[in-house]
């Protein structure tokens, strides 16, 4: 779950791959995540006054998207403060196996992945969130530097300030940026020896052409953004195809924790945009397409409603008809192997779970 930029999707709830209907999905935000105390969503759906609005070209990429048929919302637009926190109330729910199984994944292949990857180099970690995943592999590789990058820029600094107190003897830098608009590292950060470290399975939530687009700036980055330089590489997660009633699950849990995450996109988008959405009138809807070969996130209109944003926009729902929220393709190692290569990694080494779950690849140029 992260950043990702939607392809084709329905406006209505297709039938191909249709959820089951959990009747927490029914609830708002601050219902749906009543259990978790003191991580509520905020309720109040005023718009935001002019000055707290996001700067045009978010302004601009979320009202595009309102306006689109069907409508989506980038799933960048999930983690604000409190969606960062709910995110990781998710990985640690019994349904969500992705980060537990990748966890393992790292723990019993960590000696191979050492040994692929090298010592002392530069991490660094794209989406990077808590940096409770680097903060593993740190003292494993024991790198001499550090960079967290990720959207969420004050939680991000809180993570790597965390990191500076466990790990002193290395250079922890935090890095507040939009992966999916590019990135550009600090100028006295090592062009050599650099690791780019992506985990999570997060490139599914891209659609192919994006994730295509994305592994080739990681490439740059590796490259020294664009210096060709050796021992260079990305080690990265990815969630494998199996069984639809596990995938589904993952995405929509009977505690209702992935419904209020979801759902809290609308309150930040209303202080991104100054709309007026309000969470208790849609509902979370998750479910695998399987000719995509992805899962597929949805926030379904419960009666017909008008949206109003900043600078006269509006926007008109029919009861039923949904945005589209977020993606997560799930790759065959060929299939993603043949990705990495076009995307100028040549070498590529997975390590898997024992059922074939999640593998963690580490590719070079």
């Amino acid at each position: 779950m992260a950043h990702a930029l939607l392809q084709n999707p329905s406006p209505l709830l297709p039938t191909q791959g249709a959820p089951r209907q959990a009747a927490s999905n029914a609830k708002p935000p601050h219902l749906a995540f009543e259990a978790f105390e003191g991580l509520a969503p905020e309720t109040d759906n005023a718009q935001a006054p002019v000055s707290a609005l996001a700067d045009q070209s978010v302004f601009d990429e979320i009202t595009e998207g309102l306006l689109q048929q069907p409508a989506t919302i980038s799933p960048k637009y999930f983690y604000d403060q409190l969606g960062s926190e709910l995110f990781e109330s998710i990985t640690r729910l019994p349904e969500y196996y992705p980060t537990r199984t990748e966890h393992a994944v790292m723990q019993q292949h960590a000696a191979a992945i050492a040994d692929a990857v090298g010592h002392g180099r530069t991490l660094i970690e794209l989406g990077a969130g808590n940096c409770e995943k680097a903060r593993t592999l740190c003292r494993t590789l024991a790198p001499a530097c550090f960079v967290g990058v990720d959207i969420s820029a004050d939680f991000l600094q809180d993570a790597v300030a965390r990191m500076r107190e466990e790990f002193p003897g290395m250079d922890a830098r935090a890095v507040g940026a939009d992966m999916t608009r590019g990135v550009t590292l600090p100028a006295d950060i090592p062009r050599t020896g650099r690791l780019v470290f992506y985990p999570g399975s997060s490139i599914g939530n891209f659609d192919p052409p994006h994730a295509l687009m994305l592994l080739k700036q990681m490439r740059d980055l590796v490259d020294g953004e664009g210096e060709p330089h050796a021992n260079g590489g990305l080690l990265i997660g990815i969630d494998l195809p199996k069984d639809v009633d596990v995938l589904e699950a993952a995405y929509d849990d009977a505690a209702g924790v992935t419904a209020a995450f979801n759902l809290n996109v609308l309150t930040h988008v209303n202080r991104l945009i100054g709309s007026n959405f309000d969470p208790a009138q849609w509902r979370h809807l998750a479910f695998f397409n399987t000719l995509q070969s992805r899962i597929e996130m949805h926030l379904q209109a419960m009666s017909p409603l008008q949206v109003r944003w900043q600078g006269g926009g509006v926007r008109d729902f029919a009861a039923g008809e949904c945005i589209h929220t977020e993606n997560s393709y799930k790759y065959t190692l060929p299939a993603f192997t043949d990705l990495l290569a076009r995307a100028g990694f040549s070498r590529a080494q997975a390590w898997t779970d024992p059922r074939g779950w999640f593998a963690v690849v580490h590719a070079q140029p």
